[in-house]
């Protein structure tokens, strides 16, 4: 079988050319040439034509087919559906900000936590993605919108720490200065919260922002909500935050989707001002996204004002989050579901 090269770092890239008594800086070489978007060997013109002809007999390039692109009316909100490896599909949004371009990438095609308010868990986990693919989707979708992109957010379809190493290879790789180079103070990796691999996560001198989808403050509600997460209560999720932050110094941020009847009343407001207050952390709050499958509805303009209110009587950091490509269905998982449904009937979309 061929090797997946542009999964491979620097210095594994250094062994494989050692063994063919090729020049160190054929590295760079061809790690730049992977991360600029080229789709075959022949493309690296500043190589040797047998030493073209030898990576392709030992190793394949991941290239993702755009099947979709939906762009918001509202703003400058893209949303990419890629075709990839096995004929899986997966979904890409990239997110125009004052402060710059921000992609959010997918980790994972499907996903294993169940959550019942979200569209990427209802079909389940198929696979996990190579670090390659993830790489994939920032080097095609900057090559798309002709834009660098200044921020990465592990934030779409899959729980990243599900996929542990994969991801934290993913990040070595974008983060090389051979390659598109952005810092891990740039990459925020959102979490339901495992609580073991956020443990994981710490031993290693990783310096991004880790996000942790909490959506709840008691854990009968979290547990319908997550289930996945049955086994690990509130408290134990917090505990492993303030081993994280201990360690690493990095603050945590704190995501809760507001949901309708749910999650939203004045008690608890109050409850996660008490679980949050002296943490030095961050609160974000995120208008849902209505999925059709689900049952579940955004929080009213009213609740969210009285909730906003109470947070702030606390002294709780927090930011009522920008809904960003509303129209194009921009929360993970819902177009993917789409092109799913479409497919069964016969019916597949293209650009």
């Amino acid at each position: 079988m061929k090797r997946d090269i542009k999964s491979m770092l620097p210095a594994e890239l250094h062994e494989y050319f050692k063994s063919a008594g090729e020049p160190e800086f054929r590295v760079k070489q061809v790690f730049s040439w992977l991360h600029s978007g080229v789709k075959t060997f022949s493309d690296m013109t500043n190589l040797p034509v047998k030493l073209r002809g030898k990576l392709d007999e030992d190793f394949l390039i991941t290239v993702p087919v755009l099947i979709e692109t939906y762009r918001s009316s509202a703003d400058d909100t893209v949303k990419y559906l890629w075709g990839i490896q096995e004929g899986d599909t997966i979904e890409t949004v990239m997110m125009d900000y004052r402060h710059g371009c921000s992609i959010c990438v997918s980790s994972q095609v499907g996903c294993a936590m169940g959550c019942t308010f979200c569209a990427s868990s209802i079909t389940g986990l198929k696979r996990d993605l190579a670090a390659s693919e993830i790489v994939d989707q920032v080097i095609f979708s900057q090559l798309l919108t002709q834009g660098r992109v200044s921020n990465i957010v592990l934030m779409g379809m899959g729980e990243p720490l599900d996929n542990f190493d994969n991801v934290i290879r993913f990040i070595e790789l974008i983060s090389h200065p051979y390659g598109i180079n952005i810092g891990a103070r740039h990459i925020t990796l959102s979490t339901c919260g495992l609580t073991e691999n956020i443990d994981r996560l710490s031993d290693y001198s990783v310096q991004l922002s880790l996000a942790i989808s909490l959506h709840a403050t008691d854990d009968e509600t979290r547990n319908k909500l997550i289930p996945r997460n049955r086994d690990t209560s509130i408290n134990e999720l917090l505990d492993a935050c303030r081993r994280y932050f201990k360690k690493t110094g990095r603050r945590i941020t704190y995501e809760y989707a507001l949901i309708d009847g749910v999650n939203d009343s004045p008690d608890q407001a109050l409850q996660l001002s008490k679980l949050l207050r002296k943490t030095g952390s961050h609160l974000n709050l995120i208008m849902l996204s209505s999925v059709p499958e689900r049952a579940y509805t955004p929080s009213s303009k009213k609740n969210v004002e009285i909730f906003t209110k109470i947070l702030s009587q606390n002294e709780i950091n927090f930011t009522v989050r920008r809904s960003l490509g509303a129209d194009i269905e921009a929360a993970c998982g819902q177009l993917r579901r789409k092109n799913l449904a479409e497919s069964v009937n016969g019916v597949m979309g293209h650009n």
